[in-house]
């Protein structure tokens, strides 16, 4: 098969669109209080996170255009790989570390306070790459699509940056970046479609 450059965004359109699905599954899960295992679902996003680097890097060298966009969709992906690997590897080890040693209940703080920076990094890069496709979307045309993927990306942008500067414990909930962040990502899969799947 080859790859086009058509065909590579596409991909890394669904890749996005399976990622937007999967964190809100489990965000639903976790509001309902529902048992799952976090490992398969963190696993599962860890692979989709490994595969979209690739096709969006692809994407960002064979671009004309957008150049930004494809850019913070990789870089959003790879701070993605590391954070996910961060919460499957390290937050059990350091949790039962913390219940048995005493004074070092710290330690699972900090490495879930760098787990969240980093999350909420990748979510301000996913931001971007919503306002840049959003407002090349509107230059085509798709004003709807796109002005709502911009409007999305600025506040995702926005939210979390604030959780970068202030700290999860702001006067921002967490809860409001992660979900204009999920909200960001599945606008811009949207957009991507509608932008690329009628290109050559």
């Amino acid at each position: 098969m080859e790859f086009t450059n058509k065909r590579t965004m596409l991909i890394t359109a669904y890749l996005l669109l399976v990622l937007a699905i999967t964190q809100a599954i489990y965000t639903a899960l976790y509001v309902a209080e529902i048992g799952f295992s976090r490992q398969i679902l963190w696993g599962l996003e860890a692979v989709v996170f490994t595969v979209l680097v690739s096709f969006a890097g692809a994407a960002m060298v064979q671009a004309k255009n957008s150049q930004l966009g494809w850019s913070a969709i990789a870089f959003s992906a790879v701070l993605n790989i590391v954070q996910v690997s961060i919460g499957l590897s390290l937050f059990s080890s350091f949790g039962k570390v913390a219940g048995n040693v005493e004074g070092a209940q710290p330690l699972i703080g900090g490495v879930v306070a760098l787990s969240f920076m980093i999350y909420y990094a990748a979510k301000v890069l996913l931001g971007l790459a919503a306002l840049v496709f959003g407002t090349a979307s509107i230059a085509k045309g798709g004003k709807a699509i796109g002005g709502l993927t911009a409007l999305a990306g600025v506040v995702a942008m926005f939210a979390n940056g604030i959780l970068i500067t202030f700290g999860r414990d702001g006067f921002l909930p967490s809860g409001v970046a992660g979900g204009s962040g999920v909200m960001a990502t599945l606008l811009l899969a949207i957009c991507l479609i509608s932008l690329y799947r009628k290109e050559d």
